[in-house]
């Protein structure tokens, strides 16, 4: 099934008195940079047809795949510790597209 879009969901009403990531991070850090300068939406486009539209769970967003990627290529990572890394990194949850520190 196709991954869902920021565009498409809603806030949750728990989300109200969350703080976004942005106001808590270095805006100058280098990922937060590289983050704004690329053209997501360009990825999703590139990458839509591969999701099907009717069968499956919803997919992970491609923007997080994408970072994903990029993250566990450009430092040499293996999964678990991408995963870990990811986790308790604010600046690599911001470059994959969450607003909120998960």
């Amino acid at each position: 099934m196709k991954p869902k879009t920021a565009l498409v969901e809603k806030p949750r009403q728990d989300e109200l008195f969350r703080n976004r990531l942005e106001n808590h991070i270095d805006l100058n850090h280098e990922l937060v940079i590289l983050a704004n300068q690329i053209n997501w939406s360009r990825f999703e486009r590139d990458f839509a047809d591969m999701f099907c539209e009717d069968r499956g769970a919803p997919a992970l967003s491609i923007r997080l795949i994408v970072g994903l990627f990029y993250l566990k290529y450009t430092f040499h990572l293996f999964d678990e510790e991408l995963a870990k890394r990811w986790l308790e990194n604010p600046y690599r949850q911001y470059f994959c597209g969450e607003t909120f520190f998960q």
